[in-house]
């Protein structure tokens, strides 16, 4: 793996692990002063704090992959049906996802739902500036560390199957949901081999941000709607609830 490929990871890491100290820090400047309770000053302080330090790691990781390119190991699909792919490649990560869901409830018990995506969206409430992160930078980051930096990497030395199943699972792994480890690495999946099959980053890129974003609007917009007339069809949430 390139030198500078392990610097966009030890940024991405740190920038996960820095609310440990940035939202601590928030809170001692007043972020979140005029909340209702401790525990809401708190979420609005994580959220400033996610929007800062996203956008920080964004940019350094920007810089870090300046002039570079996609895999020269990977076809390259003409830009027009790269960008049929990508609008194909929405659906398809939909229609992955439930079927996970599906598998996940009905053969494998686990309740749909996430609770990591509950708190995110209380957080937007909160901070709608959030929805930026949630929604773009977010999955892009994702995208550049998941598939084109650790697939892209194995790729150049295994088989698509191996280099996709191993991002994936570590994609899955970083959401911190381990009981919806299959719904997530059947993203990771379809989000490789959008990449493998385009040889272009912004491909499972857009599919990605699409999805968060459809995902963001429901939760927020139509949220109890859709969770009433789901559960009178006694059908499971997770098709709408889990992907953040």
């Amino acid at each position: 793996m390139k030198r500078r490929y392990w610097y966009v990871i030890i940024t991405y890491i740190t920038m996960q692990l820095s609310s440990f100290v940035g939202v601590p820090l928030l809170r001692s400047l007043g972020v979140g002063q005029g909340a209702q309770t401790r525990l809401e000053a708190a979420k609005i302080a994580s959220g400033y704090w996610a929007v800062i330090s996203f956008l920080l790691a964004f940019a350094i990781i920007l810089w870090l992959l300046r002039g570079d390119r996609d895999e020269r190991t990977m076809r390259r699909l003409p830009l027009a049906s790269s960008w049929m792919r990508a609008i194909s490649g929405v659906f398809l990560a939909l229609a992955a996802q439930s079927v996970a869901a599906n598998i996940e409830w009905r053969l494998l018990g686990i309740e749909p739902g996430s609770e990591n995506t509950r708190q995110i969206i209380d957080i937007i409430r909160l901070t709608p500036l959030l929805v930026v992160v949630t929604s773009v930078i977010g999955p892009v980051l994702e995208e550049l560390i998941f598939r084109k930096i650790i697939f892209g990497s194995l790729y150049e030395k295994y088989n698509f199957w191996l280099a996709a199943l191993a991002s994936s699972l570590l994609f899955a792994l970083a959401h911190m949901e381990p009981e919806h480890l299959l719904l997530y690495t059947s993203m990771g999946m379809v989000f490789a081999f959008l990449y493998a099959k385009t040889g272009r980053i912004f491909v499972p890129m857009f599919a990605h941000v699409a999805m968060n974003t459809f995902v963001v609007a429901v939760q927020i917009l139509l949220a109890d709607e859709l969770e009433n007339m789901m559960r009178q069809a006694e059908l499971p949430l997770a098709i709408w609830r889990i992907w953040l």
